[in-house]
């Protein structure tokens, strides 16, 4: 999947939106102080007929950032409330009349010499950027994917519930691995040697009819968009769900198979360690599920209205 990533106009940063030119720290901020840190990733979607870009289940992304931040022992000077009318106001800052994603981060502040000898008391900082982003759910693709030779780190290690920095490197010597091997995206398994996700991406596959995805304890992140789906199967699609573990050879014998995250929307697997999935493109159901969800989530169907909020 390919996006434009590029650099709007403003940034919020300490409080207050500045000029994206300006949002700069000392250098020596760099390194210690990333390693607790936790970000968040929201999409805004733009309905052209309605002149009206929604951003998709602002208030859940809020919550688990708030979340992670707690989890990470964070110190947070802002309110729930505070983010969320922040990235608002940034959105419409910036202008956007097309889709972009949202993306907080907190960090802490101060010279770090050793992450080794953490401060509960240090103060942070949040920034929240913007950028333009497109979007390919409406398109026929699919990606090649390979089991990885790295191990999902588990609960018990760095919880993958926490949308942590430092939680990624694990996803990107992965991907790194599928790239060198000639392949799009990795899929991940845990020390108990089952199916976890890709590297931000949750899995689902397709067996039966039944759309099928690893449970949140198979050390997966607790993925908004994966619960969207299964809610849009249930209820809008009537397709059957499991939510269990996943076997490695399952995916070999898989009729269809998709990536989902907010990054990754529903991105279709055509094959992994060079087995075709199903007929090696995109599956029927595949195809109606990403459908469903690129409408609800521009507002094109209205149903879940809560789930969207209007920027403008």
């Amino acid at each position: 999947m390919t996006s434009r990533v590029n650099t709007a106009d403003y940034i919020w940063m300490g409080g207050e939106i500045i000029p994206w030119g300006q949002a700069t720290v000392h250098v020596n901020l760099l390194g210690h102080s990333t390693v607790s840190a936790v970000y968040e990733g929201i999409k805004a979607y733009w309905n052209a007929d309605k002149q009206q870009l929604f951003a998709f289940r602002l208030d859940e992304h809020v919550r688990r950032f708030m979340d992670s931040v707690k989890m990470v022992r964070l110190n947070c000077k802002y309110t729930p409330e505070d983010l969320r009318a922040a990235m608002l106001s940034l959105v419409r800052a910036n202008k956007f009349r097309e889709d972009c994603y949202v993306s907080p981060l907190i960090y802490e502040t101060g010279i770090i010499r050793s992450y080794a000898h953490p401060n509960l008391s240090r103060p942070t900082e949040v920034v929240i950027d913007t950028w333009s982003f497109a979007s390919q759910m409406t398109t026929e693709r699919a990606i090649n994917c390979c089991i990885s030779s790295w191990t999902r780190i588990s609960d018990n290690s760095s919880p993958n519930r926490i949308k942590c920095v430092s939680n990624y490197h694990n996803g990107r010597l992965a991907s790194l691995e599928a790239l060198i091997n000639g392949y799009d995206l990795p899929i991940i398994l845990n020390d108990r040697g089952k199916v976890s996700e890709g590297p931000g991406a949750c899995i689902f596959i397709v067996r039966g009819g039944k759309a099928i995805t690893p449970s949140v304890t198979s050390d997966i992140l607790e993925s908004i968009t994966r619960e969207s789906i299964l809610q849009i199967c249930r209820e809008v699609l009537q397709i059957p769900t499991e939510e269990r573990d996943v076997d490695r050879t399952e995916l070999y014998v898989a009729d269809e198979m998709f990536f989902c995250g907010t990054w990754w929307e529903v991105t279709p697997v055509a094959s992994v360690d060079r087995l075709p999935v199903g007929n090696g493109s995109m599956g029927p159901i595949t195809r109606a599920i990403g459908r469903a969800y690129h409408d609800i989530v521009r507002g094109i169907d209205t149903r879940y209205e809560d789930w969207r909020t209007p920027v403008w």
